[in-house]
């Protein structure tokens, strides 16, 4: 018998200025805490560790997750 395979979502990995970024292909987002995101993509775990990581956004019909870093009160002034 041949087992049909489901074709993979396209997977990117944006990243800006090493604060803000885009992931594509997320499954579902594992855990996460203020030192590392796990993450179960089309093709596989991913672990993104960092200092006062954040979740800012997740859409799991589109397969995206926008991590950063958490912004401190100076940051939440400047805007």
């Amino acid at each position: 018998m041949i087992e049909e395979r489901q074709p993979l979502r396209a997977h990117k990995i944006s990243l800006s200025n090493r604060s803000l970024g885009v992931i594509t292909g997320v499954k579902d987002v594992v855990s996460f805490d203020l030192n590392e995101i796990i993450l179960d993509t089309d093709q596989g775990l991913l672990m993104i560790k960092g200092k006062n990581l954040h979740v800012k956004k997740l859409l799991v019909e589109k397969g995206e997750v926008e991590p950063g870093k958490k912004e401190g009160l100076l940051g939440r002034l400047l805007k």
